[in-house]
Parts: C-alpha cells; sequence; structure tokens
C-alpha cells in the first residue's frame, strides 16, 4: 500500500477482518517501509541495535530492565499475533503494531499488559528556524550520527531538548521534551523547528515520529499528520 502525502482517510490498512481504520500520508512511501524506517531510527537514536526483520515487521533488542526486546508490526493478522503469544513469554518483551488496541488485547493472552497507545505521524521537513522567547537560546549538536536540539535557560540549564536520527532520506524525530517548569512557552515547537531545519539542509525529506496523546497535539499543530494508531501491550519484568 502507498500512502499518499497530505491526504489522510479512513482506509483499513490491516486485514484479516478488523475495522480500525489507519490514517495515511507522505508520498511513495509504503507503511511497511515507514514503520521499517522508524525503527531503523529509533535504534540510532538509542544506541541500541538496529531492528532485524521478521514476519510482518521487525524486532528490536533494546537489552534494559523492563524492555529487554520488542516486536513491531506493520502488517499481521490474529494468527500472526495468536503465534508471538505462545512463542515469546520471556518478561520485559514489547509488542507494538500499526492498529487499534481492541484488536491487541483481544489476539493476545492476558499474561500481557495493555500500554497507551502512541501514534505513527510523519511530515514533510522544511528549513526555517524559530528563535524561542528571551531568555532562552537554542543550541544544536551533534552525538554521533544522532543531531540533538536543546533549548536552555539563562543559566544554561537544558529546558528542552529533542533528537534526530537519519533512517535513509527519512528523518526519525525522538525524545521531544520540556522540563515541568519550562511548559507552554512555545519551546517544544521550538526544538521541533530546529530539527526539521537541519533535516531539510541536510537532504531528509520525511519526518517520522511516534507520539504520545498529549504529543499529538503539539505535532498535529505544526503539521504533522497521524498515520496509525501505535497499540502497546508487554509482559511485566518484576
Amino acid at each position: 500500500m502507498l500512502v499518499m502525502i497530505d491526504e489522510p482517510d479512513t482506509s483499513v490498512f490491516l486485514d484479516a477482518g478488523r475495522t480500525c481504520p489507519t490514517l495515511t500520508h507522505s508520498a511513495q512511501i509504503t507503511m511497511p517501509e515507514l514503520v521499517m524506517a522508524w525503527g531503523r531510527g529509533w535504534a540510532v537514536s538509542r544506541g541500541v541495535p538496529g531492528p532485524v526483520e521478521v514476519q510482518g515487521g521487525f524486532r528490536a533488542d533494546v537489552g534494559r530492565p523492563g524492555h529487554r526486546v520488542r516486536y513491531v508490526l506493520h502488517t499481521w493478522d490474529t494468527d500472526l499475533l495468536e503465534a508471538l503469544d505462545r512463542q515469546v513469554t520471556a518478561p520485559g518483551t514489547w509488542i507494538k503494531v500499526s492498529g487499534c488496541a481492541t484488536d491487541l488485547r483481544g489476539a493476545l493472552s492476558t499474561r500481557w499488559t495493555m500500554e497507551s497507545s502512541g501514534y505513527l505521524m510523519t511530515a514533510q521537513f522544511t528549513v526555517g528556524a524559530v528563535e524561542p522567547p528571551s531568555p532562552y537560546e537554542t543550541r544544536v549538536a551533534t552525538d554521533g550520527e544522532v543531531v540533538v536540539a536543546t533549548v536552555v535557560d539563562a543559566t544554561g540549564t537544558a529546558a528542552a531538548s529533542g533528537r534526530l536520527a537519519p533512517a535513509g532520506k527519512c528523518g526519525v524525530i525522538d525524545q521531544v521534551e520540556t522540563s515541568p517548569a519550562h511548559r507552554r512557552r512555545g519551546l517544544g515547537t521550538t526544538v521541533m523547528r530546529a530539527l526539521s531545519d537541519h533535516a531539510a539542509r541536510n537532504e531528509l525529506a520525511t519526518g517520522i515520529l511516534v507520539a504520545t496523546e498529549d504529543g499529538r497535539r503539539l505535532y498535529r499543530a505544526l503539521g504533522w499528520t497521524v498515520q496509525s494508531e501505535i497499540a502497546v501491550a508487554y509482559v511485566r519484568e518484576d
């Protein structure tokens, strides 16, 4: 399936009789390509091994307490999820799928705990950084392949930050955060504009991120389009 640029619709991407809509975007990129690019960029940003292709998506070995391994699926049906449920039993395992939480919950056994859904979003990168309000200052630096945009206050303390990691011609935005004491001042927007500007100047075309519910509102205001709900479940690690 090709997802079309800036033309969200309610076509159903997933098969197997499910009825949850997936919104679409972005010229000449398929949903599988979009999800795989996000996985590659996320791994670069987090400093973990790159994703390994599996049926319907990828596996990433995260190797952190409570989050040992994740499976991210762009194409799946109930049979595939039930097979994963039988085969993947280790605590600290996560499954994320492009689709609705109710469908994921219905396909998994009760040992899986549901987490809040995210939202796969895309935008075309554009040149045009913005200055933060006084007395804040924006700093852009590199950390290996990763670009880090940080807004600092008058003391030089980080007030907001975000990361950009390359994935082919795509760029993955990750870990955009604003400290509680500095919120509602447009600093998240400043970070996003700085990262978009850097990406566009370095010939990255399409931005990809997975947003929380709160983040989705900010990103939509900045022109990002929701492609799909990302449903999430995990096995607890005590």
